[in-house]
């Protein structure tokens, strides 16, 4: 299907829109991004994504875009292109200029603002069989709070996971698994639900704050705390939340079983109460 996308207050087909080899992003990942699941052509926690965008903007002394603009952009983007089931990704860069500089431009900013949206198929066997892990020392650097197309040490997380035939890598800090490549990630030890807490070190994701209110809505213990990688043998189930992925459980990490190798109750029950919000 030819999309049509957006890009600098145009719409354009997909082919047709290009940027400058000057862009900051391209040269000096000078760029920020998000990424917004739709369901039945309804954006899930649009505003949350527009939000944490501008955050980023702003953590990067960049121009914050016009977030009601990039609202109507969204709806425009799911009705000319026929979407139901999708993903609308939204990229900010600090734009191009003539000569290449690591410092800011002088001058006045001239932001290049990308929106596509595209069809998405659900990870629906993954869902219900579970999926595996590999943990993977983290190399970034220590703002990953900031949703940034810096995205090298994720990339070669991710193709460590791909060659390991596991689903996602989770980081490993000082001893602890903090967040996957593309996730944050949770587990059970002794009936508590832990996950790192929010901080510079992991990226606060929106559904993993949808999934930690429902967890307590839902009358369990969560504890924002690090997860010892030496305990994650004691871990009775483990999973991982992302836009895309909601809550996907964990039935092996390192090639060690996971409580009894199946997705357990605990995110059976957030997997359910996830797909009544949406």
């Amino acid at each position: 299907m030819a999309l049509t996308v957006y890009l600098n207050g145009q719409y354009l087909p997909h082919e047709q829109a290009t940027v400058s080899i000057e862009d900051r992003a391209f040269l000096l990942a000078d760029g920020i991004y998000e990424v917004a699941r739709v369901y039945g052509g309804k954006p899930f926690c649009l505003d949350a994504h527009l939000q944490r965008l501008a955050r980023s903007a702003r953590e990067l002394r960049m121009p914050e875009p016009d977030l009601a603009e990039l609202a109507r952009v969204s709806d425009e983007l799911l009705s000319v292109n026929n979407l139901s089931e999708a993903t609308i990704y939204m990229q900010v860069t600090r734009g191009a200029y003539a000569a290449r500089t690591h410092a800011f431009p002088a001058g006045p900013v001239k932001l290049n603002v990308l929106a596509v949206a595209r069809p998405f198929s659900a990870p629906e066997t993954l869902w219900e069989k579970g999926a595996t892990a590999v943990t993977v020392p983290d190399q970034r650097w220590a703002r990953c709070d900031i949703k940034s197309t810096a995205l090298l040490p994720n990339v070669l997380a991710k193709q460590t996971a791909n060659e390991a035939g596991a689903f996602e890598a989770i980081f490993v800090k000082d001893g602890y698994a903090i967040e996957g490549s593309s996730s944050n990630f949770m587990a059970v030890r002794d009936g508590v639900i832990y996950t790192y807490p929010a901080c510079n070190y992991i990226l606060c994701g929106i559904t993993r704050n949808v999934v930690l209110d429902l967890a307590r809505k839902l009358g369990y213990t969560v504890r924002e705390e690090g997860i010892p990688v030496a305990a994650l043998d004691q871990c009775s189930e483990a999973w991982m939340t992302s836009t895309t992925s909601e809550v996907m459980p964990f039935i092996s990490i390192d090639g060690k079983q996971v409580g009894d190798g199946r997705p357990g109750p605990v995110a059976r029950a957030l997997q359910e109460a996830f797909r009544q919000l949406r």
